[in-house]
């Protein structure tokens, strides 16, 4: 007795041929691991002082701000958790364009706003974080 050959339907999603192989999806998934573990440790640690430590929101003000970011502790703190939160959610929501996008040009199009707009978000944040001037003329 014979059986009949199986055949499996095409794939909803075309199969784009891979231009050349690399680890990259590997380290981009192992970066997400990592990252998500170090963004657990530092946000945590940033809502327990910001929100719970030493009377909590009441006492957050310019003043507050301006202090912590007088020390290097805390600008290295909270430039480890923009850059690692950035560049978290961007890898994300590469994977993301990467699986629903189905035209060559709308993937194209949509990493190259995201790429932009992490750079102008990094930049901009890092630039706040190292150039805060807590002398403001009032």
């Amino acid at each position: 007795m014979t059986t009949p050959a199986l055949t499996l339907d095409k794939p909803r999603s075309p199969r784009r041929p891979s231009a050349r192989r690399s680890n990259f999806e590997l380290y981009s998934w192992l970066f997400m691991r990592l990252s998500g573990m170090a963004l657990i440790v530092l946000v945590l640690g940033h809502l327990f002082i910001m929100n719970i430590l030493d009377g909590g929101v009441h006492r957050l003000n310019f003043a507050f701000v301006a202090g912590r970011w007088a020390s290097p502790f805390w600008q290295f703190w909270d430039l480890s958790m923009l850059w690692l939160a950035q560049l978290h959610g961007g890898n994300g929501l590469r994977t993301i364009i990467d699986d629903y996008a189905r035209k060559d040009s709308t993937r194209f199009w949509l990493k190259i706003v995201l790429y932009v707009s992490m750079v102008l978000i990094l930049a901009v944040g890092t630039m706040v974080i190292f150039t805060f001037d807590p002398n403001i003329a009032a």
